[in-house]
């Protein structure tokens, strides 16, 4: 293997290096299987890959190892490391298809307009400066969340990668310093655990499922895993002892990289949870299992690294950094064409998948192996031999120079016409602007802190007899509830679910905020159980009327959660707000997401609230007079 070859986990490259094996056999096959696993999670949402995100922890591995490999090879052959040479073949590899990806990209998303513009001035400065991840984070974005479809979300985990090529080459010298090979190696691995320890603490004790996915610190333990394991084959990759080559020996190294490979697609079919179970559970157990496929495929006479390094997935191998570019950016833009909140079209899928195949041919051999033979100065210095030359390559030169300053003319064009928020980000952020007005503004009357008894006959219901809890569809919501019903108590927030919510009510029952009527709102974030509730009705006792919502989002688990709500609001007698029957003949009322209501779909929310409200007020006043 040229050690540049192999030594970026997307792709293949081949800077100047003394000569080593062609390349590890069976790396460009599980490159493949992680991109295809990522690109199928992405573009295919609905189908058996629901746990695809893994195949980045996959690459995440193989990047470790290749590197490290690497920087141990040049110091074995040298007796040092060459920083500038060595950042500069990273910066040849990945530099020229990341600036055609987000150049072309953001131009289309200009063309496009609307929600796919959102915040492309931070994306591209994200991706120019490798530090995607951080800029995310700092502005509060969401890997998970569907109101903020990011252009450029992807170009996360490069970030990740580039810094460990930055901060790990100065880190190596170091660790070297500790004489045995065990000790490097228990120093990668126990490094390992404590990212994966700190990636769990942030899911389990902060809720910060996306700090702690895109952290370089909490997600580094499938790279860590990557560089303990390229210690610990330091020797046996180059003179690998007799008995590595045993028949037994070999037969048990495929046996192994053949069920590790299995184990891989069998956890990327898993759906994610927002636990530890998945993170650093599923992520850790595809990084251990990707160690293992590695040490299978390059142990010495093992048939595995041969066998998945077949000729259809060593296109897709050697082409993997640019599929893996291509591919969010493209299905973003073809989807943003769709009907609000119909997610990804199978058609856009399949469209996505078409284009990013063709364009990541079409780079890797006019952009990306120009540059990575030749260097920049010399690909630029055959571009002007090019404008010099015959007529066929003249055209072909002008053609390019057109098309680079079209591209950075859109990007700039993009950047400066770019909104702060998406649509659905926008009415959220109203919401909370509303309810922190109310909070701040005084109030003109003091509320009794309990409401009066229940009169005998219908009267209409006040604000100051609601208590409305809800996730950020109600919060989008808020501004249109509290203009039908001044004075009601709006308690929502981002990401709530039904679970949460006897809890919540427990909380504002031991505060004195809970009035007679209780409206309830928790559908959009996951499934409900029938026992949760049974267990808001016992929190409110008979003295209090609960009102559910139904939920309308492009979700699998919402037409469950609606009948969920429909059947037990017929049994139990308790108030329904058909939220979702509403709003569903008129999505042109929602943000582009398909799920939060703008100015117009938050007042038919609150009159979707306040016709439930009254006919349970009609029901309460005919059972009094009884």
């Amino acid at each position: 293997m040229s050690p540049g070859r192999d030594c970026d986990p997307h792709a293949s490259m081949t800077p100047p290096a003394p000569p080593r094996p062609a390349r590890f056999a069976g790396l460009d096959g599980l490159r493949a299987v992680a991109v295809a696993l990522v690109i199928v999670y992405h573009l295919f949402p609905g189908w058996v890959f629901a746990g695809g995100f893994v195949g980045v922890d996959v690459f995440f591995v193989i990047s470790g190892f290749l590197i490290t490999t690497l920087l141990l090879g040049e110091r074995e052959r040298t007796g040092r490391i060459a920083l500038g040479a060595f950042w500069t073949r990273r910066a040849r590899r990945l530099l020229p298809a990341l600036a055609l990806v987000v150049t072309v990209c953001a131009s289309a998303a200009w063309l496009v307009g609307g929600d796919v513009l959102a915040r492309v001035g931070a994306q591209v400065l994200g991706a120019a400066t490798f530090g995607y991840n951080w800029i995310s984070l700092a502005e509060g974005s969401s890997y998970f969340a569907s109101s903020a479809p990011e252009l450029l979300r992807n170009l996360w985990s490069l970030a990740v990668e580039e810094q460990f090529y930055v901060v790990w080459p100065l880190l190596l010298p170091l660790v070297l310093l500790l004489p045995w090979r065990s000790a490097r190696v228990g120093l990668a691995l126990v490094a390992a655990a404590a990212s994966a320890w700190w990636m769990a603490h942030l899911v389990t004790v902060d809720g910060a499922v996306t700090r702690a996915y895109f952290g370089t610190d909490s997600h580094a333990f499938g790279i860590l895993i990557g560089v303990a394991l390229a210690f610990a084959m330091q020797r046996v990759l180059h003179d690998p002892p007799a008995w590595m080559q045993r028949q037994p020996w070999r037969v048990g190294a495929a046996a192994a990289g053949s069920g590790a490979l299995a184990g891989i697609v069998w956890v990327a079919t898993v759906p994610a949870t927002d636990s530890a179970a998945t993170f650093p559970g599923a992520l850790g157990a595809a990084s251990v299992l990707t160690a293992v496929a590695i040490a299978a495929g390059v142990w010495p006479g093992s048939k595995f690294g041969r066998g998945i390094d077949a000729a259809p997935l060593r296109w897709i191998g050697d082409r993997s950094y640019g599929l893996y570019l291509w591919h969010w950016p493209l299905v973003v833009l073809l989807a943003s064409g769709a009907a609000p909140g119909a997610g990804v079209p199978v058609e856009a899928g399949f469209a996505a998948l078409i284009l990013t195949a063709a364009l990541s041919e079409a780079s890797y051999r006019l952009v990306e192996t120009p540059v990575r033979r030749l260097g920049f100065r010399g690909a630029v210095r055959r571009l002007g031999t090019s404008l010099t030359g015959g007529p066929v390559r003249r055209l072909g030169a002008l053609a390019a120079v057109t098309c680079a300053v079209l591209v950075l003319g859109g990007t700039t064009a993009a950047i400066a016409g770019a909104p702060a928020a998406t649509t659905a980000q926008s009415a959220v952020q109203a919401g909370i602007d509303a309810l922190r007005a109310q909070e701040a503004a005084p109030a003109a009357t003091p509320e009794p802190e309990q409401p009066p008894a229940p009169a005998p006959s219908p009267t209409p219901v006040q604000g100051a007899e609601i208590t409305a809890v809800g996730d950020s569809v109600m919060l989008a919501s808020a501004p249109a509830l509290m203009e039908r019903f001044p004075g009601i108590h709006v308690d929502a927030s981002v990401s709530r679910s039904m679970y949460a919510a006897p809890g919540i009510l427990e909380q504002l029952e031991s505060t004195g905020q809970l009035r007679r009527y209780v409206v309830v709102a928790l559908g959009t974030n996951g499934p409900i159980e029938r026992s949760t509730l049974h267990r808001l009705r016992e929190i409110l006792g008979p003295e209090r009327i609960l009102i559910l919502v139904t939920a309308h989002a492009p979700r699998d688990w919402v037409p469950g959660v609606n009948e969920e709500l429909t059947t037990f609001a017929r049994v139990t007698g308790v108030g329904l707000a058909d939220w979702s029957g509403a709003v569903a003949p008129h999505p042109d009322l929602l943000a582009g997401d398909g799920i939060h209501p703008g100015d117009a779909g938050g007042r038919v929310f609150a009159e979707t609230v306040a016709g439930a409200v009254d006919a349970a007020e009609a029901r309460r006043a005919a059972s009094a007079q009884k």
